[in-house]
């Protein structure tokens, strides 16, 4: 019976390091990977569409027109 509980306690999550390490480490990779794929996916879909139509004097342009 006691061998049993040494057992379990062995593969309990906070007694071995060695797969709680494991785990939080690909945990911490899967967040980051998440965390970046989302804002490339949100800047993706909010990338600046278009050229703005701006209207610039005619006196200020590299061949100005005077009136």
């Amino acid at each position: 019976m006691s061998q049993e509980i040494i057992e379990h306690e062995q593969k309990d999550f906070s007694k071995n390091w060695v797969n709680s390490s494991r785990f939080l480490f690909y945990l911490q990779v899967f967040c980051l990977l998440a965390f970046v794929g989302g804002c490339s996916f949100r800047m993706y879909n909010q990338r600046y569409k278009g050229k703005p139509t701006v209207e610039v004097q005619s006196s200020s342009k590299y061949k100005p027109e005077y009136k």
